[in-house]
């Protein structure tokens, strides 16, 4: 960690409150990203010397009011400027003044007036995704492109249409109306369930968990709740992320090496999320309108409350999955349904349920890793390494591809001494 990832750390926290409030204000997707960036930087020259401020996301909000401010002067556009443009030029410490006023925000946290416009139904839901992710949350297109299984290319222009379509159609940077938020809540919740993956598992660089990003979709989810506290959908999808980030603390050892779910310390396990979780998701099956969060929450709910790995309920998992299978089919819960059924049925049980996938998962890091440790566990030892050698070459982050390297030094191991893998699945 450098002398500076505090600020690095600090400035990324602030991005989802700055750009919200930039783009109420100025009500242009490419002037909020343009004014946060200028104010980032103002951030990287001054936070080193005076220490942060009090609130980093209202100094970002101010400086970049300012820098926006100025550049339209000198644009000399014609269009209105905020009724309250002195104000916003004032460079007093009037931080505390504006954190009441984004307080009183009629949804109470501009982020989700951000996500709401993002996810606007004008967009096809791919866009609104990837747009929503490289705007509220400062994903590099790279990122985004991983985690969509695209091109860094198509993923760019994925973005840039997007952004063409909002200014084009004219699209309105207010508050929508209830009916218009609910209509748009599942888009909402998927782009955050993007985000939390994208802590949880990281999809490129030297981070194999990034935290902060974990804790900002649960912070959204939570508010997303607030809005919408009797849809058990949303009470199943913050339930699923409080459940899987209850672990964060196992999932690595010292080195930062990936430790697998079997080996980790439960110790170290958030009994405080959990508890949360567990009430979360028992308040909303009492709606009797069950979901694919839900199911997904459920299935969480198993792995996080045996009292240890041996103590699992595989049989009651492999149910779950089952019948995620049939709301919300998609190769992904097959092969993760495998690993249930491999504890259940055996290796090659798993290993016929995911052969069929390999046309659509071909290019998945988890499909291999899993398929190796599959068929290391019945003894095709050639295959396995292939199957190895193929989930390094598609690993995202260095940890990943450290663990798939373990996994091959242990059949070799193994191997040498004439005995029969029995391997663990990734």
């Amino acid at each position: 960690m450098t002398d500076l990832a505090w600020l690095d750390a600090a400035v990324t926290g602030a991005r989802p409150q700055a750009m919200a409030a930039l783009l109420r204000y100025f009500r242009d997707l490419d002037r909020a990203e343009e004014a946060f960036q200028e104010a980032s930087l103002k951030a990287l020259k001054t936070w080193p010397q005076n220490g942060p401020p009090r609130d980093p996301a209202a100094w970002l909000i101010m400086v970049g009011r300012n820098v926006a401010l100025d550049a339209i002067r000198r644009e000399r556009k014609s269009e209105a400027l905020p009724e309250d443009e002195a104000a916003l030029s004032d460079l007093d410490d009037a931080e505390g003044a504006l954190v009441d006023r984004l307080d009183d925000a009629h949804y109470r946290d501009d982020i989700l007036r951000l996500l709401f416009t993002c996810c606007h139904p004008d967009l096809p839901s791919t866009q609104q995704i990837a747009l929503a992710l490289r705007v509220v949350s400062g994903l590099t297109v790279a990122e985004i492109a991983k985690a969509f299984l695209v091109s860094e290319a198509a993923m760019e222009q994925r973005i840039t249409r997007a952004k063409r379509r909002i200014a084009e159609a004219g699209v309105a940077f207010g508050t929508p109306g209830p009916v218009e938020r609910s209509e748009r809540l599942g888009t909402v919740a998927a782009m955050i369930y993007l985000l939390f993956n994208e802590g949880y598992s990281a999809s490129g660089g030297e981070a194999h968990v990034r935290k902060p990003l974990c804790e900002e979709a649960i912070r959204l989810a939570r508010l997303l709740l607030r809005l919408f506290p009797a849809e058990p959908e949303i009470l199943g999808f913050t339930a699923l992320l409080l459940f899987q980030h209850a672990r964060a603390d196992a999932r690595l050892d010292a080195d930062g090496a990936i430790v697998l779910l079997e080996d980790q310390d439960r110790a170290l396990w958030n009994r405080g999320m959990i508890s949360e979780g567990e009430a979360l998701l028992d308040k909303a099956m009492r709606h009797r309108r069950p979901g694919p969060y839900q199911v997904q929450a459920a299935i969480a709910a198993l792995h996080s409350t045996a009292g240890s790995y041996a103590d699992t309920n595989w049989a009651g998992i492999d149910a779950l999955y089952a019948t995620l299978e049939h709301m919300q089919p998609s190769p992904v819960v097959t092969l993760n349904r495998a690993v249930a059924v491999s504890k259940v049925e055996g290796p090659e049980a798993a290993l016929a349920m995911i052969e069929p996938l390999a046309s659509k998962l071909g290019g998945y890091f988890h499909f291999f890793g899993l398929k190796g440790a599959l068929l290391a566990q019945v003894g095709r030892v050639d295959a396995a390494r292939e199957a190895y050698d193929r989930a390094i070459a598609l690993a995202h982050t260095t940890q990943e591809a450290a663990h798939i390297r373990l996994h091959l030094d242990r059949l070799a191991q193994d191997a040498g001494q004439g005995k029969r893998p029995r391997r663990k699945a990734p």
